[in-house]
């Protein structure tokens, strides 16, 4: 199986690797339609510790446009189609700002940055907005689409605002996956422009994708149920291990 499963990915890439990242979809998918962030930034630090750093984020992005097309998919009778527009705008802007910047970091900055991003993602204080106007998501769809060209994901930003819009919890997880979707197609439009070659990995992020979809069925039906504010802070310290981990392999 190990030996069927090497010749589906690209060369040099160890099979146990693109296990790990079958079952991390999984959860980190389950994850997010639970609580209606995390599994994105979560993943990303966990491919970050076994993927090359250059297919990293156009990877990560094409995997999350399936997470997030599945979340959207179960709760889309939720979606408001003004925030969509509003937030589309942005990102397309945002894409094409952050294209030519990402694709010259170095592998020890990205990864390095990537671990502080998450690190500010689990304990800092995320961005406090008066009762935004849904013309509001434009701004964080320019935003976490450009900061995600850089970092993988980015929802915490377009999280900010939606959360001061007076939606439901099964609106805003349902706004949050349509956002978060918007922002990698544009994403990964921007990495296929500059020459990312996706074939070598198709097979394996096929596979992401469908653990993932699995993952928000999961997720799905116990949204609602979880203790959340101890699960956030078992998040919380996970998140910060492999943060440190990204941290300490940018540095050594």
């Amino acid at each position: 199986m190990m030996d069927l499963l090497s010749s589906l990915l690209p060369g040099g890439f160890e099979p146990l690797f693109a296990i790990i990242l079958l079952v991390a979809s999984f959860f980190t998918s389950a994850l997010t339609a639970a609580l209606g962030l995390g599994g994105g930034i979560a993943l990303i630090t966990i491919m970050a510790s076994v993927m090359p750093t250059a297919a990293l984020v156009p990877v990560h992005g094409v995997v999350q446009i399936g997470s997030n097309a599945g979340r959207a998919l179960v709760q889309i009778r939720h979606v408001d189609w003004m925030i969509a527009l509003w937030f589309a705008g942005g990102a397309i802007l945002g894409a094409l700002a952050g294209g030519a910047i990402a694709i010259q970091l170095p592998e020890t900055l990205l990864k390095a940055g990537i671990g502080l991003f998450v690190l500010w993602t689990v304990w800092g204080k995320a961005p406090r907005f008066q009762k935004a106007a849904r013309k509001a998501m434009g701004i964080a769809g320019f935003v976490s689409t450009f900061l995600s060209m850089f970092f993988g994901a980015a929802g915490p930003i377009g999280g900010a605002v939606l959360s001061t819009l007076g939606l439901t919890r099964h609106q805003f997880v349902a706004n949050q996956a349509l956002t978060a979707l918007t922002m990698h197609v544009f994403k990964i439009f921007a990495f296929g422009l500059l020459g990312f070659a996706f074939a070598p990995w198709l097979p394996l992020i096929t596979g992401m994708i469908a653990t993932g979809f699995l993952g928000t069925l999961a997720g799905s039906k116990v949204l609602g149920r979880l203790d959340e504010a101890l699960f956030r802070l078992g998040f919380k310290f996970i998140m910060t291990g492999l943060a440190l981990n990204l941290i300490w392999q940018a540095t050594t």
